[in-house]
């Protein structure tokens, strides 16, 4: 019997291969995306649950604030924060701090890379994540001393070849500093929060290990000796924190996030930039409405051949079939081609995966693919497929009556009709929602990347920098600036894009109305090189870089430059802020020397926070600005003087508007994922309407005879064919609209800079729909208008 039943399946597959290839391409392709979507979820769901002691595992972050000011939330947290814990709650079993995210300066014989995994971390790193395998080395024993360092496999190869690592000396550093190998771990996954190619031991940073609660610069970990201490652990800390901190003015507290829960639900980013949840949902959203057109699709254009086949169902009727054998036959139809659908997606998912992993900024690899979860995914998407897609035709064609069907009577019923308009209707709403949501998308990343931030991002180079370089930054400049492409060049501890650390502000020397502030150390040219807008006093000198070159700041007397929102909240306006005294972590005494325009420092999902400029001797990165002509040129130059005045360190360099964009790494990468499946989900729901059209035309095949028997033109009978589609469309994008409308509005809400969402984006969204749905619908009404009526109506 199945053999039979798959003898007829490949028999009508293959006698109607336009339908046929039609179909498979329109379930491959919505197959196609499913499976990449799973894979991109899948890998974004299990971030960090290979730990084998994941869910007992938490990050700490920080609450603080002075004197009742605004609280600030980081993820950096103090030294003493986790021997404390481990000394005074019985919950904490263990822990680890962290330091890093910046590159270093890896040398060995006559190899000099600089390196960007490179982080610090306690002895006790193994222990707390014994996921990460040491290849070489013991656990407890590779960071237990000051300049010992661990590097991952593709490390030891970079460096060693194939020479045995472990025992050779390491130079970081620009100072240089011999690290002496004595570890090799396998490389980190790509689903994990915490990335290295080196480990250094934290004891290795000297001052750090100081205990104190105002150092936060760390990231820490703790291990819970079970699970289920969490809570118990959070309601301890802040009564435990309030006995610990005895400045009345002073508030700190700490939370704890689950390890496993910090990649997408996390507003903190750790050592590399978070994802968020929402996108997981929205990716997943726009996967299952891509599957959903191609059934649709596939359930139309079966249904569109049901008066075709509706003969060869009597005749088997009449030769004694049974309903239910008719509804398997059309059941195993559906389920060989969903099948051969499956497996050229799986063909096609691995051709694309390059692209697609281009698309979503991931390293999915291929045998990913196979894995169980995927599998069983494919599986489930299979079986359903091959009902829902295959019983709506099976149950319409097996229940035709035969004597109906042979004499010619048979009609379809007004229900059908109404089910494969619904699909149309239900097709061209997702389409419709996906182009819209797309517009609005784009609209808003092009706000974000076009709107005035307050400073200027265009062509400047930034440059890390290292305390080598710092002791000649002034040369730098004046050999930089002998190009005359070079504008201006400064340094800072870090650029405008994204100013982070909290610094105490206050207008009084014992800390009264102190105040939770961003603070940047810079220098001289900075506001020029940054074409900040000065709206009171004047600009930093040279002397006011002299005159705090004291190593004890509270001997300094520093000219510090406060935005609009500091000056407003200390209570002045700009002109009258100026040469008012001013604290800054009271180790910093001084005035107001000048007065800038808020800018945006972060990103535009927060709105301007008050910060303090302050001049220093020393920065972490060298920002040069050009004209951004002949910039290649300007480049070469800049790398030839870098290799004469710093030959220690390589030349490298990224663009100032590169770090701003990469703050939107998750909007833009959702975008572009909008933009092609909103082009794959109104081909698939084109597909669909090609089949509705056929269908029409086919029902209509004898009225479109005799209208032109009686004179009707083709152009007339087009219209009217197309007519009835065009209304569907109409309809799917009136249900569209207001749904799309709402989710953008709520989407565009987490930023508290955006844009707008205009009328005129509905309109241009609904006339491409209509256009592309007419130029399908018109291929088959045009050939149906242009046919010979004779050969309709020969049967009547």
């Amino acid at each position: 019997m199945f053999s039979t039943y798959l003898k007829i399946a490949f028999r009508n597959l293959w006698k109607n291969k336009a339908f046929t290839a039609i179909n498979l391409t329109g379930l491959a392709v919505g197959l196609t995306c499913c499976l990449l979507m799973v894979l991109y979820i899948q890998h974004e769901l299990s971030y960090d649950k290979f730990q084998v002691k994941s869910d007992r595992i938490v990050r700490v972050t920080m609450d603080y604030s002075f004197n009742g000011g605004e609280p600030q939330k980081t993820v950096m947290t103090s030294t003493k924060v986790l021997p404390s814990f481990k000394r005074n709650f019985p919950e904490v079993e263990d822990g680890v701090r962290m330091s890093g995210g910046r590159s270093v300066l890896v040398k060995y014989e006559d190899k000099l890379f600089n390196e960007p995994k490179f982080l610090f971390a306690d002895s006790t790193f193994f222990s707390v994540f014994p996921s990460f395998k040491l290849l070489q080395g013991t656990a407890d024993q590779v960071l237990k001393a000051p300049n010992m360092v661990v590097i991952s496999a593709s490390a030891a190869k970079k460096f060693f070849g194939n020479d045995n690592p472990v025992g050779k000396t390491l130079q970081l550093g620009s100072a240089q500093t011999n690290y002496q190998v004595t570890g090799v771990s396998a490389d980190c996954p790509s689903n994990s929060q915490l990335k290295f190619d080196f480990l250094a031991s934290f004891s290795s940073l000297g001052p750090a290990q100081e205990e104190t609660y105002f150092n936060a610069n760390f990231i820490t970990y703790l291990l819970l000796k079970d699970r289920y201490s969490i809570a118990s652990l959070q309601g301890k800390i802040e009564p435990f924190m309030k006995k610990e901190i005895t400045d009345k003015g002073t508030k700190i507290n700490y939370h704890l996030e689950p390890y496993t829960s910090v990649h997408l639900h996390s507003p903190y980013d750790g050592f590399e930039p978070n994802s968020n949840i929402s996108y997981i949902y929205i990716t997943g959203g726009i996967a299952l409405l891509i599957l959903i057109i191609a059934c649709f699709t596939y359930i139309n254009l079966s249904t569109a051949r049901s008066m075709e086949r509706a003969k060869e169902v009597g005749i088997r009727k009449v030769s004694g079939a049974l309903r239910g054998q008719v509804f398997w036959q059309f059941i195993g139809e559906s389920a060989l081609i969903t099948f051969v659908a499956l497996l050229l997606s799986f063909a096609l998912a691995a051709m694309l995966l390059p692209a697609f992993n281009t698309l979503a900024d991931r390293k999915l690899q291929l045998d990913q693919l196979f894995q169980p979860g995927v599998l069983i995914s494919a599986l489930l998407i299979l079986a359903g497929i091959s009902l829902l897609a295959g019983s709506y035709p099976a149950l319409i064609l097996s229940k035709f009556q035969p004597v109906k069907v042979l004499k010619g009577a048979f009609k379809n019923t007004g229900s059908g009709n109404f089910l494969r308009k619904s699909l149309t209707v239900f097709q061209f709403a997702i389409s419709a929602f996906l182009v819209i949501a797309t517009f609005v998308m784009q609209r808003q990343l092009k706000y974000i990347q076009t709107r005035k931030l307050g400073y200027d991002r265009e062509h400047v180079l930034v440059m890390p920098m290292d305390s080598k370089m710092n002791d000649k930054s002034d040369l730098f400049k004046t050999e930089f600036k002998t190009n005359p492409e070079v504008l201006v060049v400064s340094k800072a501890y870090q650029t405008p894009v994204n100013i982070l650390g909290g610094y105490a502000m206050s207008n009084s020397p014992n800390n009264e109305n102190s105040m939770s502030v961003k603070a940047n150390p810079i220098d001289e040219d900075f506001i020029k090189a940054n074409s900040l807008q000065i709206i009171a006093g004047t600009d930093l000198t040279r002397q006011d870089l002299v005159n705090v070159s004291n190593e004890d700041y509270t001997k300094n007397y520093f000219q510090f430059v406060l935005n609009e929102s500091a000056a407003k909240a200390l209570g002045w306006t700009p002109q009258e802020a100026i040469g008012k005294k001013m604290f800054l972590d009271l180790q910093r005494p001084g005035e107001v020397k000048a007065v800038i325009k808020d800018f945006h420092f972060a990103s535009l999902h927060t709105a301007v926070e008050p910060l303090v400029l302050f001049p220093d001797n020393w920065g972490a990165v060298m920002m040069v600005k050009t004209t951004g002509k002949n910039l290649p040129q300007t480049i070469a130059f800049l790398g030839k003087k870098w290799k004469e005045l710093a030959p220690h360190r390589p030349f490298e360099y990224r663009f100032m508007d590169e770090d701003y964009n990469k703050m939107y790494d998750s909007e833009m990468r959702t975008g572009k994922v909008f933009s092609v499946f909103s082009a794959i989900a109104i081909l698939l729901a084109c597909l669909g309407l090609f089949g509705l059209s056929a269908y029409a035309v086919q029902q209509r095949t004898k009225e479109i005879g005799i209208r032109k028997v009686l004179g009707a033109s083709s152009a007339g009978i087009t219209l009217l064919l197309a007519n009835q589609f065009i209304r569907l469309v109409a309809i799917a994008f009136v249900i569209a609209a207001p749904i799309t409308w709402i989710l953008a509005e709520k989407w565009l809400r987490d930023f508290v800079y955006r844009t707008d969402v205009p009328v005129y984006i509905f309109i241009v969204s609904g006339l491409a729909i209509t256009g592309v749905a007419l130029f399908t619908v018109s291929f088959q009404a045009i050939r149906a208008a242009m046919s010979n009526p004779v050969k309709s109506l020969r049967t009547e």
